[in-house]
């Protein structure tokens, strides 16, 4: 029997494949986050080409799809689909998304991870993070059978037979459930979380009716009474899914990037993704090809008949993107490299098994990885050990170097927790984990996992968001309180349109106590130093303290036009403006909230014949002397200038000004400063459109000079896609200024730039409005 090799790889989705079905040979189904469920229906068998068809619509992430097989009620069968929203829908595989479901399951009360359908298509189970599991009978759709008895979400289900559930749970416990809803049996042996679930072909595993896999990264086989009778160990990571080919094998797929193949407790192959999570694998049982869906946003068919593999390209194109791929250090452990043997090694010595992987020091000082293929008889390459890149600064905590170390408010009165991050590493994972290590209930796991993503990614424009972290020291920016809230970003598969942006934006969020306790911890420091002069005084920490209190009052209220103390202001401009520069960036911090905050911020530093830019400039806080944070901070107090009538009419005033003091920057490497800059940018190009007719030409172009630069050399996702709304907003005012940016900027070429770089759906989508504007 030989290997699977690549049959075909379906790129329609805009974000994670979480979940994957093959029920026939001419079709598979796949569901993701970009909130789609889409059939790809086979169009030509040799080399095989699909199309798809979204066959749902929702709106939110879709992580689970199973199919019912055809019945006379159904005669081309059922999918069914459930997600974040708790509704499981049940569609005909023939309607479009315009049409009606055919039933929306309602019932559970948390996401729905988990979904099975028993072998005549007449029982649906599924599973949520509500801690239970769910019998639906075909065509019964108003109610349902609840199966209680975990304390923590349901992670798999797996229809046995008629008289047989089995679920696995978050709780690391195994049931085995009557349709009823009697539960049976509790089976306990799981050290860690069970994801998935599977049952197993009779003679085949010697014995044994079901397999489970989960968090330990350890295949087990288990008879219905409880027992375990045998493991398979070899994946590196979490293990999301198993399926069973027709031959009576065994597939399971890892957050390792591998799906793996087992035959009779040996592992027969090893296909290495180009991601970092293979979400799902499902097996076809008439041809006996797999599907697995991926974090690339790809959907892969593999088969082991040459006649249903893809081109000789297409397979060399898939493994060249494995090889090409990053592997990210902390996945792997520490390496010595000089330890580790060189290229040689590669021609002179065999692996042992399947699948083994050797890390090899190459000659320019990189590390690359090789996994073994006994079918092949050589090692292969699947990719180079990077470390892990973030936003510049590394952070330690635990002995390790992390991107970000995000603050996490639990409770009152008591210390955060910490939540290292790293951007190679999967949101949703990390999270998960920082739950269990704590914990904590599993209800905040979406939550905290898209903090993580808005605040290491940059979310959707106009949201009351961060810029990134990495730019406040002490992250005061970048703490997260369960319950809260926050707003996911994953792409849809039909975008608004964003051109021309019509709000101002802000950079306006922080932990203002932690800011404040800054302020109190840099004024002992001079105090200490002998810097009594400047320092502030007991009355002063008591204004202060007040003043903050003020600010959270005002904040809450959204209302730029609520009074503050005139006395606060005072201090914090003195904080911001005369402590010795490396002290500064608290007080620069809270003048930053100020200006979003409340008008009056403005008014006051005016009195005197001085804008809040003129102090801003005159203390050199805008400088190449300045620490760059402070020149970030500084700059992101400008931008939030424009939440009152007074900002506004102070930064149009005085845009000659600002351009002069935020020029110079344009071409830094730092990604806050730049987010900082295009954020100030796309406010002014705001600014001038609702001026328009009568806006400054002289101003679009200067704007537009400086974001095509910025398009031109970003490569940090959120710093470009800002650059192009902002640019696109300015392009939107005049035909003029598209034939100049035309014919002066090169902007098709600034543009092809852009594609290439940007990655990101939404920068894509963007990019084509711009260019529709062209047209």
């Amino acid at each position: 029997m030989g290997d699977f090799k690549l049959s075909a790889s379906l790129e329609e989705h805009d974000d994670d494949v979480r979940s994957v079905a093959f029920p026939h040979p001419s079709y598979v189904l796949s569901a993701s986050r970009d909130k789609t469920v889409r059939i790809w229906k086979l169009l030509s068998p040799s080399p095989p080409t699909y199309d798809a068809t979204i066959v749902s619509h929702g709106s939110d992430f879709v992580n689970s799809v199973a199919y019912a097989s055809p019945s006379s009620a159904y005669s081309d069968g059922l999918i069914i689909a459930g997600g974040r929203d708790a509704i499981i829908e049940v569609r005909q595989p023939g309607k479009l998304p315009e049409n009606n479901a055919e039933a929306l399951l309602l019932g559970h009360a948390g996401n729905v991870c988990a979904l099975d359908v028993s072998q005549d298509g007449t029982m649906i189970v599924s599973g949520s993070w509500d801690t239970e599991a769910r019998v639906w009978q075909v065509g019964k759709w108003e109610t349902s059978t609840v199966l209680q008895g975990h304390t923590a979400a349901v992670w798999a289900v797996s229809v046995y037979d008629k008289e047989t559930i089995l679920t696995g749970s978050a709780d690391k416990l195994i049931h085995v459930y009557h349709p009823s809803g009697k539960l049976t049996r509790r089976l306990k042996g799981s050290p860690d979380i069970v994801r998935a679930l599977c049952s197993l072909p009779p003679n085949h595993w010697s014995g044994a009716h079901f397999a489970s896999a989960g968090n330990d990264a350890v295949i087990r086989f288990w008879t219905l009474d409880g027992h375990i009778i045998g493991e398979l160990r070899g994946h590196e990571n979490f293990i999301y899914t198993l399926a069973v080919l027709p031959t009576g094998e065994l597939a399971s797929s890892s957050e390792d990037r591998t799906v793996r193949i087992w035959d009779k407790g040996q592992c027969v192959q090893v296909i290495t993704h180009p991601a970092i999570s293979v979400w799902s694998v499902a097996a076809c049982k008439d041809s006996g090809d797999i599907v697995t869906g991926a974090s690339d946003k790809i959907t892969r068919i593999f088969s082991r008949s040459a006649d249903r593999q893809a081109t000789p390209d297409a397979i060399r194109a898939f493994e060249e993107s494995v090889k090409a791929s990053a592997i990210p250090q902390e996945s792997i452990g520490s390496i010595n490299k000089t330890d580790l043997p060189g290229p040689e090694f590669l021609t002179q010595k065999s692996g042992t098994k399947e699948g083994q992987v050797q890390m090899i020091k190459e000659g320019n000082g990189n590390i690359s990885a090789h996994q073994w293929s006994t079918a092949a008889n050589q090692w292969i390459n699947i990719g180079t050990v990077v470390d892990s890149s973030g936003s510049g600064t590394k952070t330690s905590y635990g002995g390790k170097e992390y991107d970000y170390v995000f603050d996490v408010d639990i409770e009152e009165g008591k210390p955060a927790l910490k939540l290292p991050f790293n951007t190679t590493q999967n949101p949703y994972e990390v999270a998960r984990k920082f739950i269990d290590d704590n914990e904590l209930p599993v209800t905040y796991l979406d939550q905290v996992a898209n903090f993580i993503v808005t605040n290491s990614q940059g979310a959707t424009l106009g949201q009351s968001q961060n810029s990134g972290a990495g730019s406040d020291p002490w992250g005061s920016e970048y703490r997260y309180r369960p319950g809260e809230g926050s707003t996911p970003n994953p792409a849809p598969a039909t975008r608004p349109k964003v051109l021309p942006q019509t709000k101002y934006l802000s950079i306006d969020t922080a932990n203002l106590q932690l800011v404040r306790k800054k302020v109190e911890e840099f004024n002992q420091a001079l105090i200490s130093d002998g810097n009594k002069g400047v320092a502030l005084n007991p009355n002063d920490i008591e204004v202060l303290a007040s003043t903050v209190e003020q600010l959270e009052a005002v904040s809450k209220k959204a209302d730029p036009s609520s009074p503050v103390s005139a006395e606060g202001i005072d201090l914090i401009v003195r904080v911001a403006t005369t402590w010795p520069p490396e002290k500064r960036l608290p007080g620069l911090d809270l003048l930053r909230l100020f200006a979003a905050a409340s008008e009056q911020t403005v008014r006051h530093t005016n009195e005197g014949g001085q804008t809040l830019i003129d102090v801003l400039d005159s203390s050199d806080n805008i400088s190449a002397n300045a620490p760059l944070n402070n020149s970030m901070m500084a700059i992101r107090t400008l931008g939030n200038l424009f939440t009152s009538d007074a900002g506004r009419k102070v930064m149009s005033e005085d845009f000659d000004k600002v351009h002069t003091m935020v020029e110079p920057f344009i071409s830094s490497p730092n990604r806050n400063m730049i987010i900082a800059i295009t954020t100030l940018y796309i406010n002014y190009a705001v600014l001038l459109s609702v001026a328009a007719p009568d806006y400054d030409s002289d101003r679009v172009v200067t704007l537009l000079n400086d974001l095509t630069k910025i398009i031109n050399s970003a490569t940090d996702s959120e710093a470009l896609y800002r650059a192009l709304v902002g640019a696109g907003t300015l392009l939107a005012l005049e035909k003029d200024f598209r034939e100049l940016a035309k014919e002066a900027f090169d902007f098709d070429r600034v543009l092809a730039r852009a594609e290439k770089v940007g990655v990101e759906p939404r920068i894509k989508h963007v990019i084509k409005e711009i260019r529709d504007q062209f047209s």
